[in-house]
């Protein structure tokens, strides 16, 4: 029979969050259930919730980026066992036999993969997320948390950490390479950790001079403000690679401009779903310039980023909160108020 485990959940877009109890299922076979211990609050989880990407299920339980412990395991798990620390992304399920799936890009899934929340499962029932109690997931989606890591600044890892690691393992950040980070939010700060720990040399680009200090203080060697006059235009050609954090609309042929010859700017951050963003084909033509986006990481590449993290000492920066505070902090959230990314103890769910 199905567990019945506490959750937080909200019932519309403008719903205050209130204590549910949820089933979760069975474990089958290759099932890991997993008593949560920290709950990262992604900013994805707000626009989700506030139905600003329209489809959501409601009631919702929001949560991606989840950490704990794994408390029981099926009969044909040999990846975790109890006891072990543990995270799960976005990611829950996926078809495992397409192109995507055998290259180890699952989240690219030619049947759809299936996401932590607000997903409905190859069986037809919807998935709840990392804001309750407990969980139970699939073996193949689990990932170790290497000791040396908090569990806590562990969480943010399971989504803003691989989503900033990924872009930058590809388009190749590393020593000789000079990398810009435009916004330092919970997706921002973990891409200027990330891209110093790689040997890049980062700058971080934003509106205002407020965290230049957090900036410097995070690993980055430059800082620049873009509402000065000229201060774009004095970069122009100084970079290899962008990572765009900002889910608001940018004038993207200003961003191409300040890359070097064959440079990418990558988007990352996810806006409301009417979004445009207008480019003309001259700002990519004149430098061989690329414009690319970038979505999480396959589970292989997730697992080499928690490694990566242990190895250097990384965590995502957090303020930790009780259940009772989702609300608010989902407001401080989209106030940009925030140093850098909220974690729910699950203690108090």
């Amino acid at each position: 029979m199905p567990t019945s485990v506490t959750a937080r959940a909200t019932a519309g877009p403008s719903e205050p969050f209130t204590q549910v109890t949820i089933e979760r299922r069975d474990l089958g076979p290759h099932d890991v259930k997993i008593k949560v211990h920290y709950a990262g609050i992604c900013h994805s989880d707000i626009h989700t919730g506030r139905d600003e990407w329209a489809g959501t299920h409601f009631p919702l339980v929001p949560g991606h980026e989840v950490a704990g412990t794994v408390e029981e395991v099926g009969e044909a798990v040999t990846k975790v066992k109890v006891g072990d620390r543990v995270g799960v992304g976005v990611m829950v399920d996926s078809c495992g036999e397409c192109g995507a799936c055998t290259d180890g890009q699952e989240q690219f899934c030619e049947r759809g993969m299936v996401e932590q929340y607000n997903s409905r499962g190859y069986d037809g029932h919807w998935h709840d997320g990392g804001y309750s109690t407990h969980t139970v997931v699939k073996d193949h989606f689990v990932c170790h948390i290497p000791e040396g890591i908090g569990l806590d600044v562990a969480a943010p890892l399971m989504c803003a950490g691989i989503t900033t690691y990924s872009p930058l393992k590809r388009w190749g950040a590393g020593p000789g390479k000079r990398v810009g980070v435009v916004g330092l939010g919970g997706l921002g700060h973990m891409a200027v950790k990330l891209a110093v720990a790689m040997g890049a040399e980062v700058a971080v680009l934003s509106r205002t001079a407020a965290k230049a200090d957090d900036a410097a203080a995070l690993g980055a060697q430059h800082f620049l403000n873009t509402s000065e006059a000229g201060a774009l235009k004095a970069h122009r050609a100084s970079f290899d690679l962008i990572i765009n954090t900002v889910s608001a609309p940018l004038d993207m042929s200003g961003l191409l401009d300040l890359l070097r010859r064959g440079g990418a700017v990558v988007n990352v951050g996810a806006p409301p779903a009417d979004t445009t963003i207008p480019i003309h084909p001259f700002s990519l033509i004149q430098g061989d310039k690329v414009w690319a986006g970038s979505m999480i990481g396959g589970i292989a590449r997730t697992q080499e980023m928690l490694d990566f993290c242990a190895e250097h000492g990384i965590g995502a920066d957090i303020e930790l909160i009780s259940a009772d505070e989702i609300d608010t902090a989902w407001d401080r959230v989209v106030d940009s108020d925030v140093r850098y990314r909220f974690v729910i103890d699950a203690a108090t769910i």
